[in-house]
């Protein structure tokens, strides 16, 4: 097994965990591990041979963004957390079984989940994400108004932010699904239309509202660019000021800052139709069944052919400006 050393590459110290699958859904127990062994291995995706060792100390990590669609197996054990500063982004759509197969029932569990971890952690930490849009025969522009309204209101006072974005049919684990799915076509004009009308429930129901990566311009209607991976939230919270910079990796449209993800592609067990980080479902199956909860790597464990390289980390707070009351 070889151990290299990066110099001085990297260091972004916000963590993702993740864009490429749902940790707190179903790898939670692992996450916690890594948080008490104070560091994880990551396998880079364009080389799977090539493997991360990030440190996880609190000195050293701003902050953490979990992405998920159903936090639930996380929410017990948040205490082991309290050394972090961390988020949600949270999504709930529209959809039933046909578009997100694997989800528990939205109205009874994914609602009551929200509140409680809003309830626990603040609803300045807990943004709600109303995303992909699709438009079919039964997901009309008409039905997602009406649904976008109930769930708005069952939220209002949990959370303080709605992101939302349109399907991106580019990806290969979509194009695989596009006829599942069934889509209209849904021109620019139509996207204005209905991102006005959204708009204008969200703001009713005391929710600012951000388009994720989107290059339609929708400020007139109060719609603002996204910063998911969000450094003012974080500099908010920790009451410093952090010196990051775009992420250059992401979409040109894309506006969060620089972030380093501890997830990988093709291992979210809830099997969204829509969804770019699975794009093969036996390499699911496959990836999920090398899971171990005690392993440093997500799935799997570390090769005689793996090439192990440590990442320098630290941390980009400058404690000496503190602006935030």
């Amino acid at each position: 097994m070889n151990v290299q050393v990066y110099g001085k590459e990297g260091g972004e110290m916000i963590l993702s965990a993740s864009r490429r699958t749902d940790i707190p859904a179903y790898y939670s127990d692992w996450f916690y591990n890594r948080i008490r062994e104070g560091y994880v291995l990551v396998r880079n995706p364009m080389n799977f041979h090539q493997i991360s060792r990030i440190r996880l100390a609190p000195d050293v990590v701003d902050g953490i963004v979990f992405w998920t669609k159903n936090p639930v197996p996380m929410l017990d054990r948040l205490g082991e957390l309290r050394d972090y500063m961390y988020c949600f982004q949270f999504t709930i759509t529209p959809y039933g079984r046909d578009i997100e197969p694997n989800l528990p029932d939205k109205p009874d569990t994914m609602i009551s989940a929200f509140r409680q971890l809003s309830d626990m952690i603040g609803a300045d930490r807990v943004i709600w994400r109303y995303d992909p849009i699709l438009i079919s025969k039964r997901y009309s522009m008409e039905y997602h108004v009406h649904v976008f309204d109930r769930i708005a209101k069952e939220l209002q006072g949990y959370t303080k932010k709605v992101i939302f974005s349109f399907i991106d049919k580019e990806y290969r684990g979509v194009q695989g699904n596009l006829k599942e799915m069934e889509l209209l076509d849904f021109p620019p004009a139509d996207q204005t239309e209905l991102s006005a009308k959204l708009a204008e429930v969200a703001h009713s129901h005391d929710l600012e509202m951000d388009a994720c990566a989107e290059s339609i311009d929708l400020r007139k209607y109060g719609i603002g660019h996204a910063r998911c991976i969000d450094d003012r939230l974080f500099e908010k919270l920790l009451g410093c000021h952090l010196n990051m910079r775009k992420d250059k990796n992401q979409r040109p449209e894309c506006g969060c800052v620089t972030s380093m993800d501890i997830g990988m592609y093709n291992t979210c067990k809830t099997g969204c139709r829509y969804c770019y980080a699975n794009y093969n479902r036996n390499t699911v199956n496959g990836n999920f069944a090398r899971h171990n909860p005690k392993s440093p790597l997500i799935s799997g464990e570390v090769g005689r052919d793996d090439r192990i390289n440590n990442r320098e980390v630290k941390s980009y707070r400058d404690t000496q400006m503190r602006f935030f009351g």
